[in-house]
């Protein structure tokens, strides 16, 4: 079965030098981009060299790593850097929802990862100072909201359909073994595959992004998962929850009332960039509400306070 699609598709699969967002970098990018009306998808794949900005280097890839995507520290030396290519990536995600096999927890958190990076680069006061026209023209060129964007888990579908991984899922809803598995494109193009097969089988599963991006689960705040929404369905940082350590479970607003040095400890951290932004845009709102017009209680008080009298 063909996508119903009302905007673009876009597929992606990340490899990368290791597991820690924070701390690692993507070697391998692939596009598959599905449009409306049209069965034949673009692809695009980029082999990219994963940069230390910091300290203007190479990164390498971890031993575990290339173990599994078959790519070496040599392989990537003659390719560009992330910053090299992300107005091109970007212009690819523009306007379009996104799609992958356990995407949502590590290859889009990644991804803009490596997006938040480059703008850091782009923004140090060197930078700005060489080539200020320059500078802005990229900030402008890669400047995207990926929270904007329905995001459809393929591997939360088939989890909860047939709990197995892409390799089983490929066989079982596309009849075909997966050759070459663990490299970017292969495994973009088979997700794509493995959806529409899904779309066959069941008869429960919406022809529709919302409502196969509904099967993404719990309601992150920040790509990594360290904030979540309850499930009320607010946005108030009464109703947004904290998802790890100590305090787990918690709303963002008690914890910050309690313990304020926690926000600061989280945005100092090794930390995604994007859940650093996240905690200090909740700090700020909270803030705001502290330091806003004083209430209507207060002024109350104070009008009983002094009426009567005269203040001299």
């Amino acid at each position: 079965m063909e996508l119903n699609l009302q905007r673009p598709l876009l597929f992606f699969d990340i490899e990368s030098t290791g597991l820690d967002i924070p701390t690692e970098s993507i070697i391998e990018l692939c596009f598959v981009k599905v449009f409306p009306g049209n069965p034949d998808p673009k692809v695009k794949t980029w082999k990219i060299k994963p940069w230390d900005y910091e300290n203007n280097k190479q990164r390498p890839v971890s031993p575990e790593a290339s173990a599994i995507n078959g790519i070496t520290d040599d392989m990537l030396t003659g390719c560009p850097r992330f910053i090299d290519v992300a107005p091109e990536i970007v212009e690819w995600l523009r306007g379009s929802d996104l799609a992958g096999f356990n995407a949502a927890k590590f290859d889009l958190p990644l991804l803009v990862e490596e997006i938040e990076r480059v703008k850091d680069c782009i923004k140090n006061p060197k930078a700005l100072e060489a080539d200020k026209q320059k500078a802005q023209e990229m900030l402008s060129a890669i400047e995207i909201d990926l929270h904007e964007p329905v995001m459809v888990d393929v591997q939360n579908i088939y989890h909860a359909m047939e709990p197995r991984n892409l390799k089983a899922a490929y066989r079982f809803y596309c009849r075909k073994e997966l050759d070459n598995a663990h490299s970017a494109e292969a495994d973009t193009l088979a997700t794509y595959e493995v959806l529409k097969g899904q779309l066959d089988m069941y008869r429960e599963l919406k022809n529709d992004i919302s409502s196969m991006g509904a099967f993404a689960g719990k309601k992150y705040v920040d790509f990594s998962g360290r904030l979540i929404y309850d499930d009320s369905g607010l946005k108030d940082p009464s109703h947004i929850l904290i998802n790890f350590g100590k305090h787990k479970d918690k709303s963002a607003r008690e914890v910050f009332e309690k313990e304020p040095s926690y926000f600061t400890w989280v945005e100092n951290g090794s930390f995604p960039l994007d859940t650093k932004a996240q905690f200090a845009r909740i700090r700020k709102e909270l803030e705001a509400e502290k330091s806003g017009p004083a209430s209507q209680e207060a002024l109350n008080g104070l009008k009983e306070k002094w009426s009567g009298d005269t203040l001299f």
